[in-house]
């Protein structure tokens, strides 16, 4: 049977939208469990400005104290210089940048645009080409944007043939809002695999209108045989108003394995490290403010459920 690879992205695109801050010692807890559950690659954190994304802002301690298992690679979400020099101590095994195939989700995103974000991450693919350390690269919002409705299929396969000629070694095609259907995934595929080995992609489903699973066996039929996932459906992101998590990874390998593919994760340790989390939460949840009190008071969304996570200005 062909073996599938499964990121992980729970420990940082998981908890990135969580309101309330997620202990160190918690998150290098959960991050072990998964190491234990036979994933490929976890994506641990994201060395981020913690201005914005204050839960993160533990992501050199984190990284630093983990307990990696041979054969698992530990990765990190890496923005600019300032973001590689931080993670470099912490010593990753591979960083990821990212963009998006629409100009307006940029500007929310990262406040510039596509152009700009590459221009960001240059020196980072740099100093990663000197170092000779892998880095993935995302392309969110390669489906629908949340502002800009549908996104042509061409600005998609245009950023992941930049990021290709840059040297990004491996692309994550993300359908930010989980919005994407089966047949636009084929589409979408059918042009991307015009011009990139099946090798180089990943698929990144978000489960909002739960497309997830089903996403990803239609990517089965074009070789993809990477996928991003989340234990737990853990996710969203603070840009993306009514996107929920990532394709549950616990419900996507039994669905893979079902297709006939082998994915070597010991379900049982995995859904024991997403109670771990989720029960966390579930207990930080209980003292989240009133529904409908505003949880930092900067931003448009104000709500408990869809709060950006910025410090309060």
């Amino acid at each position: 049977m062909e073996q599938i690879r499964i990121v992980e992205v729970g420990p940082r695109d998981g908890l990135q939208n969580e309101p309330l801050q997620v202990p160190s010692d918690t998150k290098i807890a959960f991050v072990d469990a998964l190491s234990r559950s036979g994933v490929d690659e976890i994506e641990v954190t994201a060395f981020v400005s913690p201005r914005w994304i204050p839960q993160l802002a533990d992501a050199e301690d984190v990284l630093s104290r983990i307990r990696r298992q041979p054969g698992v690679t530990y990765s990190a979400l890496v923005p600019n210089e300032k973001g590689l020099a931080r993670a470099l101590r912490a010593r990753p095994d591979k960083i990821a940048v990212f963009t998006s195939a629409s100009e307006t989700f940029n500007r929310k995103n990262i406040n510039t645009s596509v152009a700009g974000s590459i221009e960001r991450f240059l020196p980072v693919l740099r100093e990663a080409a000197r170092l000779k350390l892998p880095v993935r690269g995302y392309v969110s919002t390669a489906f629908f944007c949340p502002y800009e409705g549908a996104v042509a299929p061409a600005a998609a396969v245009a950023l992941v043939d930049r990021l290709a000629d840059l040297g990004v070694s491996e692309v994550s095609v993300a359908d930010t809002i989980g919005k994407a259907s089966p047949a636009e995934v084929r589409i979408l595929l059918e042009r991307l695999l015009a011009g990139h080995p099946p090798t180089r992609l990943s698929l990144h489903f978000h489960d909002t209108f739960g497309h997830g699973v089903a996403n990803a066996l239609a990517a089965l039929e074009f070789g993809i045989r990477a996928f991003d996932a989340s234990v737990g459906g853990l996710g969203g992101c603070p840009y993306a108003p009514g996107a929920t998590g990532n394709v549950a990874t616990e419900k996507l390998v039994p669905a893979l394995r079902q297709a006939g593919f082998q994915v070597e994760v010991d379900l049982p340790v995995l859904e024991s490290a997403g109670r771990l989390i989720t029960a966390i939460l579930a207990d930080a949840k209980r003292t989240l403010p009133a529904e409908g009190t505003a949880a930092c008071g900067s931003c448009e969304y104000g709500d408990r459920d869809s709060c950006c996570g910025r410090e309060k200005s």
